[in-house]
């Protein structure tokens, strides 16, 4: 009889640890972030017009720099205005120079020219890729008299993943920017 129990707690030891439900992994889940559809009106300065979304603070530091602040995104679009006298050549190597220092943290760098003939609109948009202080730049010109360069900052420290959604939704509104761009003569 002695060794029927310690079977018996064998088994019984054995039926309850065996019982349990088998543990799966959780599935990798991606946070989703919703953003409203993007509603535009017209913004008009002192040398050019463009459209902006509603969704952004528009704020005009003076004659020849704005801000476009959209706090829901924890980001700003600054925007300057150069006149063009003869130094076309400097303002586009500074433009892309500033492009070129964010490569340093960048995974890369992707240019896409941009050219309105019908208004003449011409420019550079960068998307910056990884843990860079700007994650969009662009700049647009007639090349003869206006020159508009722009930069894309949030106020956290950079982490591509965690600002990819917001980057991505506030390049879109720079391209919309570019593309509406109305020179003022």
């Amino acid at each position: 009889m002695r060794i029927k129990y310690p079977l018996l707690l064998l088994v019984v030891l054995l039926l309850y640890t065996g019982c349990k439900e088998e543990a799966l992994p959780k599935p990798k889940a991606m946070l989703r972030l919703d953003y409203p559809n993007s509603e535009y009106k017209v913004i008009d300065t002192k040398y050019f017009q463009f459209k902006k979304n509603v969704l952004s603070n528009y704020e005009q530091k003076n004659n020849k720099a704005l801000t476009l602040d959209y706090p829901k995104l924890k980001g700003s679009l600054f925007i300057t205005y150069k006149a063009v006298d003869n130094n076309i050549d400097k303002l586009l190597i500074d433009a892309q120079r500033l492009s070129i220092e964010h490569s340093a943290k960048a995974d890369g760098i992707l240019p896409y020219p941009f050219v309105n003939e019908d208004d003449k609109v011409y420019g550079m948009f960068f998307e910056v890729i990884g843990d860079a202080a700007s994650q969009a730049q662009f700049y647009v010109t007639d090349s003869t008299k206006h020159f508009v360069a722009g930069s894309l900052y949030f106020y956290t420290k950079p982490n591509y993943d965690s600002i990819y959604p917001a980057a991505s939704y506030l390049q879109d509104d720079i391209r919309k920017i570019m593309e509406s761009i109305r020179w003022k003569e």
